[in-house]
């Protein structure tokens, strides 16, 4: 279909009801074209409706929930169309959080059993104590988190949260007139030498505020995720988890601290579906 004037792709004539036929090419198309909708048998009201529920529900909605609120006809439909609208929440804005007098906290949490279990430290040494489970690696994924006081965040599961790793998110993604506030990590160190401050609270001595100084927003927001993983999704494969993350990163980049309400929400996520496209092979739905 080719043309710039909407309004006139649109008065060409349809073959049944919401498909239409453009004058310049002559080609068939409907509303879902060019969106994640797209090529689907699922009826768009209920797109609607579920992009709705994703976005309404602080902690997620399961895929089985979908499919008993929706009258879906499968699990695997269900569990597709989330991924879908987790699809059309990708944020695309690559502006960098804080500025200025402002507060950015960095952090990292970890989340479920990798798909490949580490054999070295992130520092790159092997596992040679055992952990309190008997087992020589800590099975967990690793995600980071940026979160600007009051304001947005940047979340990212990654595949081995080392000091190469984290400092390349957090310089490619905070202003560096940001004050930055973390834990006592050596992750983060040297990070004084690239930000207007680097400031920590020391947690391994029980300290979590010092002043203004704390991670407790980035905090916050691993509080939520985890409720969420646990409570509504509880199993989560490692090449998901990323999706997830998104989702939860949507939500709190589009809540109501920052004057966005449930329905102002979808729409911003119904807004974020054009120009997106997941396919089955891409979701990997036969794995699910």
């Amino acid at each position: 279909m080719v043309g710039d004037d909407q309004s006139t792709l649109l008065k060409g004539k349809g073959t049944r009801p919401g498909l239409y036929k453009c004058k310049a090419c002559a080609e068939p198309f409907t509303a879902t074209i060019g969106t994640v909708y797209e090529d689907s048998k699922v009826p768009l009201n209920k797109w609607l409706l579920a992009t709705h529920l994703m976005c309404a529900s602080k902690k997620g909605i399961s895929a089985l929930q979908l499919q008993r609120e929706l009258a879906l006809g499968s699990y695997r439909t269900a569990w597709f169309m989330a991924h879908r609208i987790r699809e059309a929440m990708i944020d695309t804005d690559d502006t960098p959080l804080g500025g200025e007098g402002k507060v950015v906290e960095a952090d990292e949490t970890y989340y479920g059993k990798p798909a490949i279990t580490p054999t070295v430290t992130t520092r790159g040494r092997p596992f040679t104590k055992p952990n309190s489970k008997g087992g020589k690696v800590r099975n967990s994924r690793p995600v980071v988190a940026l979160v600007e006081r009051g304001g947005k965040a940047k979340v990212f599961h990654v595949a081995v949260a080392d000091k190469a790793t984290v400092s390349a998110l957090v310089m490619a993604n905070v202003d560096p007139a940001t004050r930055l506030h973390t834990d006592e990590s050596r992750l983060y160190t040297g990070a004084a030498d690239v930000f207007a401050s680097h400031e920590t609270v020391k947690h391994s001595a029980g300290e979590y505020a010092r002043g203004d100084v704390n991670t407790n927003s980035a905090e916050g927001f691993f509080g939520v995720f985890k409720k969420g993983m646990k409570g509504v999704y509880q199993h989560c494969s490692e090449k998901h988890l990323n999706r997830y993350v998104t989702e939860f990163g949507f939500r709190h980049n589009t809540r109501i601290a920052l004057g966005i309400n449930d329905g102002e929400r979808t729409d911003l996520a119904i807004k974020g579906t054009i120009g997106k496209r997941l396919t089955y092979v891409q979701a990997g739905v036969a794995n699910v």
